[in-house]
C-alpha cells in the first residue's frame, strides 16, 4: 500500500480532524511539550493513532528539503483524494437544489506547490466551494502544498480536470459566469460584477491563462497597478481577486 506525508501543525490537525481514518503513524519531535502540539496528540489519542516520539534530524529526513515540519509529520495510508469531473457536477447539483450560486476558483497551469498551497488557504477562507485545476502541467496536492495550505487542503475539494477548456464550457452551460484574470484586461475587477454563480480563473506564474483558457472565458478582468511592478503573484492576485467578490457577494 503507497503511503504519504503530511507535515506542519495545521495541516496535520486538519486531517485528523477530517479524515483520521487515513493517519497510520504520527512522528512527533521528542521533547516537544507546547500546547498546540499537545493537541494533536490528544486527537491522535483518541483515534488510536500510533504516536512515535524522534529526533528532529529523523523528521528532516522524512520530509526532505520541502519545508518545515514545525514538530509533527503524519505518515498516511494511500493517496489525498482528489476529485473529478464527475464530482464537479454533482456539486453542481447539489448547489442548485440548495438554491447556493456556485463560487469556484480555477487555476490554469500554476506548477508551484507552495503558490497552490496559498491558493488553497485564500480560497477556503472566501467560502469557495472547490478548486479546479489541469492534471497536467500543474501542480498536485503534494506535502508542500498541503503544508502552505495550513489545513485547507484537508476540507475544500481540489478537482483535476483532462481538458480545462472543455470543462469551463460545461460550467457555462451549467450558468457559471467564467472571469478570467488578464493583465492586459479593459475591465478591472472593481468595475466587474461579481455575484451570483461564478468561476475565477487566475494564470500560470509568469505566463498567465493559456489560450484556449483565455478564449472560453465570459470576461477578463484586471487589478488595477499604481506601482511599477507590472504583475503580482498568482497567490497574491487570487485573494484579492476572491475576496473582492466576497464583498460583493456578501452585499
Amino acid at each position: 500500500m503507497s503511503t504519504e506525508i503530511v507535515y506542519g501543525l495545521h495541516a496535520v490537525q486538519a486531517l485528523l480532524k477530517s479524515s483520521p481514518q487515513q493517519v497510520q503513524e504520527l512522528l512527533l519531535l521528542r521533547g516537544r511539550k507546547d500546547q498546540r502540539l499537545q493537541k494533536i496528540i490528544s486527537q491522535a489519542e483518541k483515534n488510536h493513532i500510533a504516536l512515535r516520539f524522534v529526533d528532529r534530524r529523523a523528521l528532516d529526513e522524512k520530509i526532505g528539503d520541502d519545508g518545515n515540519h514545525q514538530g509533527v509529520v503524519a505518515v498516511c495510508a494511500g493517496q489525498t483524494r482528489v476529485h473529478d469531473e464527475r464530482f464537479l457536477q454533482e456539486l453542481l447539483q447539489q448547489l442548485e437544489e440548495k438554491g447556493e450560486a456556485p463560487f469556484l476558483l480555477v487555476l490554469d497551469g500554476v506548477t508551484d506547490p507552495h503558490n497552490l498551497g496559498a491558493c488553497l488557504r485564500s480560497a477556503e477562507a472566501a467560502g469557495v466551494h472547490a478548486v479546479i485545476a489541469p492534471k497536467d502541467k500543474s501542480a498536485g496536492l503534494t506535502p508542500t502544498a498541503r503544508k502552505v495550505a495550513c489545513g485547507a487542503a484537508e476540507v475544500l475539494p481540489f478537482v483535476t480536470v483532462t481538458n480545462l477548456a472543455r470543462t469551463l464550457q460545461q460550467l457555462q452551460q451549467a450558468g457559471v459566469w467564467i472571469f478570467g484574470a488578464a493583465g492586459e484586461a479593459e475591465q478591472d475587477i472593481y468595475q466587474s460584477s461579481l455575484k451570483g454563480p461564478l468561476a475565477l480563473v487566475m494564470g500560470a506564474e509568469g505566463s498567465g491563462l493559456r489560450r484556449l483558457t483565455r478564449e472560453n472565458c465570459d470576461h477578463l478582468i484586471k487589478i488595477p497597478m499604481a506601482g511599477e511592478v507590472s504583475s503580482l503573484n498568482v497567490s497574491v492576485a487570487t485573494g484579492v481577486c476572491l475576496f473582492e467578490a466576497v464583498r460583493q457577494r456578501a452585499g
